[in-house]
């Protein structure tokens, strides 16, 4: 059983630092749209102008973004499970391998190249220029937006005795998530690392705001895997501070 435990302990602590990771590397090097709409009549009318053209919806977010969500899945599963301190060294674990990351790249960068051989100078040069600005960024942000997750779960936890899991895995998150959204790109804007288009605050609004949803629809939507996590592995269950009921 203690071997098993560690292997979920493990995975769940992989799937977070992949993500974390492979997020920060891709960053803001491509935009991807999520989906676009025409908006009826009476989503217009509560729907900002700021964030539309016209009736005209789109939603567009970094492609690192798509990865990002599944860091709070991780890590609530994680706080489910194993308690708020093995969640909280999961958070300062990730934010340290970003930075070892960014230290070998730097590494790479700094050495000379050999010339002939490599095969997408190019291409390596232009990721490191655009990953160095984004993981600083995101380091900032990340830290106080997961802090904020893990502290409210178990805010939350508390405060129900351990019921109502659909309260603290959404009000954790998302609020963390607002946190997250507009830091990062707030930083990025400041630090000139988005596109020459993104040029006035309505534009970096709409930016939060796109990054924002994406993320709320998210965590919505890994809602019912949070279930699914907890019935799947709730023999394994070791957090020390509540008994969990439903």
């Amino acid at each position: 059983m203690d071997h098993k435990r560690d292997a979920l302990f493990l995975t769940l602590t992989g799937v977070f630092l992949t993500s974390l990771v492979l997020g920060n590397v891709i960053g803001t090097t491509k935009f991807v749209t999520i989906f676009e709409l025409d908006l009826p009549g009476w989503l217009q009318a509560i729907t900002p102008q700021l964030v539309r053209d016209g009736a005209h919806y789109t939603m567009s977010v970094p492609a690192g973004l798509i990865a990002y969500p599944f860091t709070f899945l991780a890590s609530d599963l994680i706080s489910e499970l194993f308690g708020r301190k093995k969640a909280q060294l999961v958070v300062w674990i990730g934010f340290a391998m970003n930075f070892f990351m960014l230290f070998l790249m730097s590494v790479n960068h700094w050495l000379p190249n050999s010339f002939g051989v490599s095969g997408g100078l190019d291409l390596f040069e232009g990721v490191y220029e655009f990953m160095v600005g984004n993981v600083i960024a995101s380091m900032i942000a990340y830290l106080i937006a997961q802090s904020i997750d893990v502290r409210l779960f178990h805010f939350w936890k508390k405060k129900t005795n351990g019921k109502h899991l659909w309260l603290r895995n959404n009000g954790s998150t998302m609020f963390s998530q607002l946190v997250d959204s507009t830091a990062i790109i707030t930083i990025l804007y400041v630090a000139g690392n988005l596109g020459d288009s993104i040029n006035s605050i309505g534009a970096v609004i709409i930016l939060i705001l796109n990054s924002y949803l994406f993320k709320f629809f998210f965590a919505l939507f890994d809602t019912p895997l949070m279930y699914l996590g907890v019935k799947l592995f709730k023999d394994f269950e070791e957090d020390p501070e509540v008994n969990r009921t439903y």
